[in-house]
């Protein structure tokens, strides 16, 4: 039975980066986010009012050691993703978009609605609040934004060579919003825990360039919509809540590493 030569025999080759059904990454990074301006609807025992078109930014962490510091990774505004590709070229995404969104303390917004403590209905003023003192309200999203979402991603191999690919994607998300709100509204006690807001939906769009068809660096735009219809305002059990949605823009860049699942010569 003759053999046939070595160099004559075919080889499975391994599949480019972020191409094929079976893949699948982990990557993680970190983020700038821009908002829209919002209403903010406030209620409670004694009041029942509305802020409008509150204006907020993010609060990135000034660049140290904490950004690679695995002990203090929450500190930072981060992001994180599972990638697993279900068809070619088509990958079920789960990611974490840590955020932080703090309401700008120097503005004086519009007021619609009531409040029976007189001290607090008098700073109110003409139709409008002046929250620049920090008495009337303190309202942040700061450990954090935190946006749980579960998304599809379709990729598109640009450039293939030996040691390098350039992969863009595109896709959508959706998922819930699990903030830890900073709120002390009337010189209450600061309400600070997690608790299921409310929910998330975005657009996204990746350049992810691959090394030794494993190593990736990924930088991220997307925007989206943000509905939290119940934030806690209060430490205890109390039916106090906030409501607000707004648009946002995101930005990131980090660092992730690709699998095969299947074995290749």
């Amino acid at each position: 039975m003759e053999v046939a030569p070595l160099d004559k025999v075919e080889k499975k080759q391994k599949p480019n980066p972020l191409s094929k059904k079976g893949q699948f990454f982990v990557f993680y990074g970190w983020n700038r986010a821009a908002y829209s301006n919002s209403d903010i609807h406030f209620q409670g025992n004694g009041y029942d009012f509305q802020l409008n078109n509150v204006s907020a930014q993010d609060r990135p962490t000034k660049f140290g050691i904490v950004y690679i510091d695995p002990s203090w990774f929450t500190v930072t505004q981060y992001n994180f993703r599972l990638g697993y590709f279900i068809k070619d070229n088509l990958a079920l995404v789960l990611g974490i978009d840590h955020m932080k969104y703090v309401m700008d303390q120097n503005q004086t917004v519009d007021f619609k609605g009531h409040i029976s403590d007189p001290q607090y209905a008098g700073m109110v003023q003409n139709g409008q609040v002046d929250l620049s003192d920090s008495q009337f309200l303190t309202f942040e999203h700061t450990d954090g934004l935190n946006y749980e979402n579960l998304g599809l991603e379709k990729y598109k191999n640009l450039i293939h060579k030996k040691n390098i690919d350039l992969v863009w994607s595109y896709g959508a998300g959706i998922g819930v919003m699990f903030p830890k709100s900073n709120v002390k509204l009337f010189g209450n006690e600061r309400s600070d825990r997690f608790h299921v807001a409310g929910m998330g939906t975005d657009i996204r769009s990746s350049l992810n360039l691959v090394f030794w068809k494993n190593w990736m660096i990924r930088v991220e735009g997307k925007a989206g919509y943000i509905n939290m219809w119940d934030i806690k305002t209060t430490l205890n059990n109390k039916p106090d809540k906030a409501q607000q949605d707004f648009v946002f823009g995101q930005v990131l860049a980090g660092i992730g590493y690709t699998f095969n699942t299947k074995k290749h010569n």
